[in-house]
């Protein structure tokens, strides 16, 4: 099969499972697969509603069931498959996890017209922590430090 049919089946898989996501009533329209080697290792859907949990997007829950699979915090020579464009929480989360590629189908303007709207959050990220809408402050650096002085020294710990 050509790399671009699988490319068509993998995406299709990822728009069935939110298809089914909403006909299940577990959350939003939002469905991802996680592909290594021509193989679905990780699916996902939104279950943010159903698990009352506003981090899990269908991105994240694939990530996690495709890194259990793996048994790797890295998806070391993978490829997400999402219905949706990742909204700046999935696509720092995916940025983390390491894929080789990122495959979407819906945009961000068709979410939005949905009722599913992130330009606010990429609108507050740029800004100063001090001037966003949810103040952000910065208490005790100095000792927090530290922490980071004793993982710089650790030699025993596993770099991500």
């Amino acid at each position: 099969m050509d790399q671009t049919k699988m490319q068509e089946e993998f995406m299709q898989e990822a728009i069935k499972l939110a298809r089914e996501n909403i006909s299940l009533g577990h959350g939003g329209p939002f469905g991802a697969v996680v592909v290594k080697d021509g193989k679905i290792i990780g699916k996902g859907a939104n279950q943010v509603t159903f698990t009352n949990d506003p981090t899990a997007h269908a991105e994240v829950v694939a990530i996690r069931d495709a890194c259990k699979n793996l048994n790797s915090f890295q998806l070391d020579d993978c490829e997400i498959y999402t219905s949706c464009e990742p909204c700046p929480m999935c696509l720092g989360a995916i940025y983390w996890a390491r894929p080789v590629k990122i495959f979407y189908a819906a945009t961000r303007e068709m979410a939005a017209e949905a009722g599913f709207d992130d330009s606010y959050i990429y609108q507050q990220m740029p800004l100063n922590p001090l001037v966003r809408d949810i103040p952000t402050m910065n208490l005790l650096p100095v000792h927090a430090k530290t922490v980071f002085d004793e993982w710089v020294r650790l030699e025993n710990k596993i770099p991500y």
